[in-house]
């Protein structure tokens, strides 16, 4: 049975006195045509130009064809389709469609200054890994990397970016956190061997609003999963109540405790409403909500830290309908390493694989 196609032609986002025009009777053929709708959302929005003016640049603007947003932009272009390393862009610096993306009014790389450069439109490895590698304290008088990420305005990024995704505030936003192993297979700076994924790996935080990261932060695994997370959740919380002054924030917290059998040995789950303090860690005390649940395979405890009131959630409704929802942070939690390719933590120092 044939396919009726009415539309033969579809308009993108024109490059200067270009028309960017997707058909489907071309001569050269893409795989990567889609990265054009990523380029209509950075048009819409801007993402991409607010992080480049996260980065200073000390290069003599001279000498420059590569502009901070257009290094940016060549390497996340490239991640969300697919393109991990950066070897890759010793080829994809001659890639047209990559050069529109990327806004490029040269995409053959036909004018280039230099000779040797023409048919390049993009930058290769040696550029780029220079925002991974430049040293904080990087200025003009640096010989080759100038490009110094401010991490004090990276980290405010991401939340100001997803409140001005909400035109309107919502009444209530729930924040979830977690840490996850990012395995390491050489001799990197705060490399440490952790017990319980059973490998060398940092143990990175990650804090996301539903769908929305506010904060990935590359950690050492010599510490406590929950290390330096009320000091992100403080300024989190600060940054949203600026904004939004009478929206309510939950912030949830899953600790692992010493086994708790069930009082039945049938699949049942027990749930115990209760007050707790640590001796030393925690500043006051906290609800908790206990679940005491034995299956064929053995005991299943879980404890839920939580800030909300019993009087608005009883501990079953509070575990069951609100935490168990929380388990779609893991999926936001995979798509790090498995799209975002997060995991690809080679550098030496800890500073260069944060970014």
């Amino acid at each position: 049975m044939l396919t009726e196609c009415n539309e033969r032609t579809f308009e993108f986002q024109g490059l200067g006195r270009r028309a960017v025009t997707g058909r489907f009777d071309g001569g050269a053929i893409t795989s990567d045509a889609g990265g054009l709708l990523l380029r209509e959302v950075e048009t819409k929005t801007g993402i991409l130009r607010r992080f480049a003016a996260c980065f200073s640049d000390y290069r003599d603007p001279e000498l420059v064809e590569h502009t901070v947003y257009e290094l940016l932009a060549q390497r996340v272009f490239a991640l969300a389709l697919g393109y991990e390393d950066l070897n890759d862009h010793d080829t994809l610096r001659y890639d047209p469609l990559l050069a529109v993306l990327v806004g490029k009014l040269d995409p053959t790389g036909q004018d280039r200054r230099r000779e040797r450069d023409r048919g390049k439109a993009l930058a290769g490895k040696s550029t780029l890994n220079r925002l991974e590698l430049t040293p904080v304290g990087a200025d003009a008088a640096s010989r080759y990397k100038k490009i110094v990420a401010r991490h004090r305005d990276i980290e405010p990024f991401f939340v100001e970016t997803f409140l001005d995704l909400h035109p309107q505030p919502p009444e209530e936003i729930v924040l979830d956190l977690d840490a996850t192993d990012d395995p390491l297979h050489g001799h990197q700076l705060g490399r440490f061997f952790h017990g319980y994924y059973d490998n060398y790996c940092y143990l990175p935080l990650y804090i996301f609003c539903g769908e929305h990261l506010l904060c990935a932060k590359l950690r050492p695994s010599d510490i406590d999963g929950a290390a330096s997370s009320v000091k992100h959740l403080a300024r989190i919380v600060a940054q949203v109540r600026e904004r939004w002054p009478r929206v309510r924030i939950v912030g949830q917290e899953l600790h692992e405790a010493k086994v708790l059998f069930g009082e039945t040995r049938q699949a049942t789950r027990v749930f115990k409403d209760f007050v707790y303090q640590t001796k030393k860690s925690w500043s006051r005390q906290r609800r908790v909500v206990g679940k005491a649940e034995h299956l064929s395979q053995g005991s299943n405890p879980r404890f839920v830290v939580t800030s909300l009131s019993a009087e608005r959630w009883d501990a079953r409704a509070l575990y069951e309908e609100m935490y168990c929802a929380r388990g779609e942070m893991e999926n936001r939690i995979k798509e790090q390493p498995l799209c975002l390719f997060a995991d690809r933590t080679s550098c030496a120092t800890m500073r260069a694989n944060q970014r």
